[in-house]
């Protein structure tokens, strides 16, 4: 009888120690997330002039909101705008990070702690504070460089694409560097008897090993190009080229706290939401037997 107590107990304690994770995920994501749908699928009617109790109701519309969102054209061109500025963000972070991982893991680096932490400390800065900073410097007062305005409509994509670049470099870079320092040095000593060079072992054996983890930061990176909110947010009051609508998380905030459609923003949240998924997966699928080994 004691020892059945005793395996009941331990069998009872894994469920005892993931009570708080299940906890904060029904109340943080299970929670909103039903919310969400809840909200997407209704709207509020108005009977007679809107006054009086009784005259605004809510009712179950189904799919419609939804309906609405996916053919909204404010919609798919701030999609337009993000896929501009989330392929310039990718490119350009991602391909900063693999070389600066690849230069301070590099057999002949000078100052690699200092460098690491360099790097890496812009992404210590909060974003809010970050677009702050490089909004001021956009300012045209304080940067008369060849008398490019750097919030005008050609260059607005840029400067925010900037900001995302110098915060998120130093976090993809970090990753990539702890994947390199992970490899066998072995593997460098043989191609160096091989007469390979710095460049060539590079190219040759540190890029190829690398694949899973740079394919794991691009899924990350994709999610939150995405979910751009926070410097076009910032940038906003310094400048008329940015739109209240310019990325879709714009236009659910717009749609939520300005206009106090909670449920075309929950519906165009929904539509965000599957928009992230078909991507995220469908790069996933696409590259899957590089990252895992799988076959198609």
């Amino acid at each position: 009888m004691h020892r059945r107590h005793g395996g009941a107990r331990l069998s009872a304690a894994p469920y005892l120690f993931l009570t708080p994770a299940i906890v904060l995920f029904i109340l943080f994501l299970a929670v909103p997330i039903g919310y969400t749908v809840h909200l997407a699928l209704r709207r509020t009617r108005v009977s007679g002039l809107g006054l009086g109790k009784g005259s605004r109701r809510e009712v179950f519309v189904g799919l419609d909101n939804l309906r609405a969102a996916v053919s909204d054209g404010e919609l798919w061109a701030g999609w337009l705008r993000v896929l501009g500025y989330g392929t310039l963000v990718l490119v350009v972070m991602l391909g900063l990070a693999l070389l600066f991982a690849l230069l301070l893991d590099s057999a002949h680096v000078r100052l690699a702690r200092f460098s690491r932490i360099a790097i890496f400390l812009p992404y210590a800065v909060p974003g809010v504070v970050a677009s702050l900073l490089w909004g001021f410097l956009y300012l045209p007062s304080l940067t008369p460089i060849g008398g490019i305005d750097f919030l005008s409509a050609s260059a607005v994509t840029y400067s925010m694409a900037n900001v995302a670049v110098w915060g998120g470099t130093g976090f993809n870079m970090l990753v990539l560097y702890t994947n390199l320092r992970a490899i066998p040095r072995s593997y460098y000593e043989a191609a160096r008897m091989d007469g390979a060079s710095e460049l060539a072992i590079a190219l040759r054996v540190k890029i190829p090993i690398l694949v899973p983890a740079i394919i794991l930061t691009t899924v990350f990176s994709i999610i939150a190009t995405i979910q751009v909110f926070t410097e076009p947010t910032t940038l906003r009051p310094l400048t008329n080229t940015i739109s209240s609508t310019w990325s879709p998380l714009m236009k659910v905030y717009r749609d939520a706290f300005v206009t106090g459609d909670l449920y075309s923003a929950a519906a165009t949240s929904l539509v965000i939401a599957a928009v992230s998924l078909v991507l995220s997966f469908g790069f996933l699928r696409v590259v899957r037997g590089r990252a895992f080994g799988e076959g198609r």
